[in-house]
């Protein structure tokens, strides 16, 4: 009984973390492409579906780790960046997520190609320690302002900070980092529950209910192309070549983070992360299929892990079943889409701390010699630059440049890798 009370626990935790992660993306897509409540609600119920199905296919066939797949920093940079590049030319945004459902789709094929043909494990020697240790670092970087935009209450409109949500969203923060580091037993284990719980309770009785009432059917099945059908456009080949490159670097990051937090050290297969890119590539497909942000296996779940202390892939495996199933159920989807934004991104940001750290760690497992210090300046310094730019200040440019040079987080990785392979490392 206390086992299966300890699994339904972890269940509902790991889909309360699965849920946190996938509300608050769809909702800065939304106000990206101007788009209302109703399809914001689609958005977010086809966001639900297939983050289910595809944490549920890797975690049964892909790399088989408790590994979230969920919205990817990386393509809310292109998302954004496009966005901006097509208004400026006069494309509507419609077309514009058109143009971004082919990108995603050549991007799954390229992904699953490496993995189908092994090709993937020829190009892990890329991603030292050095390399995964700044993307998670960057990738932290780069989502951290889109966290505190949430908690600030600034995330849909660029107004003032709104200071009760500001308190309750920070008093969230620090209680889910609390509790995970000074708490004991099952206040520690269900640390980010408590802290979602708590936050949006508070934030009920001093904000008022969350989110608008929707009048829908109590059962609908998620859209197919909801944008409409892929605009076929090669011109997108290259950028999404370059970024299934970078999203291994993602996804061994992502491989490398959970086993370190579930087996206590770093590891992984050549054939488990060939599976992994193979099913990383299925995971593009469905969520170009089901017009939403593409999925990756994302790093933060090592926070989750190291958190709460939940190693076991069953509850996660039956939280991604039931986030998958529920999508199905509209009034179910706008009851917990209805958790705050400011709580949600409270509640993430304390699992990416110790994402962060981890970055860290990963950096400082090889002797930093100046080298070493030098290719992480120069990538810090320019990707970490790059995110400060207006995304304005490249409409000069061709749009494939436009997309490539405005993304700050893939600027900093690609510049860790070539430098690490043109900078040879003399010393014995």
């Amino acid at each position: 009984m206390k086992l299966n009370m300890n699994t339904t626990l972890e269940t509902v935790q790991w889909f309360v973390f699965l849920l946190a992660s996938s509300v608050a993306l769809p909702i800065v897509i939304g106000s990206m492409f101007d788009m209302n409540f109703s399809e914001v609600s689609g958005l977010m119920q086809r966001t639900f579906f297939a983050v289910g199905v595809t944490s549920f296919l890797q975690g049964w066939l892909g790399h088989r780790l408790p590994i979230m797949e969920g919205p990817a920093g990386l393509w809310i940079s292109i998302f954004s960046v496009m966005a901006i590049t097509g208004a400026s030319q006069g494309v509507s945004s419609g077309e514009t997520l058109r143009t971004l459902e082919t990108t995603m789709l050549f991007a799954g094929a390229f992904l699953a190609l490496f993995g189908m043909f092994k090709l993937t494990q020829k190009l892990l020697h890329l991603f030292t320690p050095l390399v995964t240790g700044s993307f998670l670092f960057l990738l932290t970087v780069q989502l951290s302002g889109t966290f505190l935009e949430g908690m600030l209450g600034i995330q849909q409109e660029a107004g003032a900070i709104r200071v009760d949500e500001a308190l309750l969203a920070f008093g969230t923060f620090f209680l889910v980092l609390g509790l995970s580091t000074f708490g004991k037993g099952w206040l520690r284990n269900y640390a980010v529950l408590i802290g979602i719980g708590v936050g949006w309770i508070s934030y009920m009785l001093v904000a008022g209910q969350s989110g608008t009432p929707m009048n829908t059917a109590v059962f609908s099945v998620p859209e197919w192309f909801a944008w409409g059908p892929p605009k076929l456009d090669f011109s997108v080949i290259p950028i999404a070549f370059i970024t299934a490159i970078i999203l291994l670097s993602n996804l061994v990051a992502s491989v490398v983070a959970v086993s370190q937090a579930v087996y206590g050290k770093p590891s992984y297969g050549y054939d488990q992360i060939n599976r992994g890119s193979m099913f990383v590539g299925v995971t593009h497909g469905v969520s170009a299929a089901f017009s939403t942000i593409a999925n990756v296996p994302l790093a933060s779940s090592s926070g989750f892990i190291n958190l709460t202390g939940q190693k076991r892939k069953a509850p996660f495996m039956y939280a991604a079943i039931l986030l998958a199933v529920l999508a199905f159920f509209p009034p179910v989807v706008s009851f917990i889409s209805g958790i705050p934004a400011p709580i949600a991104n409270a509640a993430l940001l304390a699992t990416f701390v110790q994402l962060m750290g981890l970055g860290l760690s990963n950096i400082a497992s090889e002797h930093l010699d100046s080298r070493r210090l030098t290719i992480l300046g120069v990538s810090f310094l320019i990707g970490i630059g790059t995110m400060f730019l207006p995304s304005e200040v490249f409409e000069g440019m061709p749009s494939l440049v436009q997309n490539l040079a405005s993304n700050g987080l893939l600027i900093g990785t690609v510049l860790v890798i070539l430098m690490e392979r043109l900078w040879k490392n003399n010393e014995k």
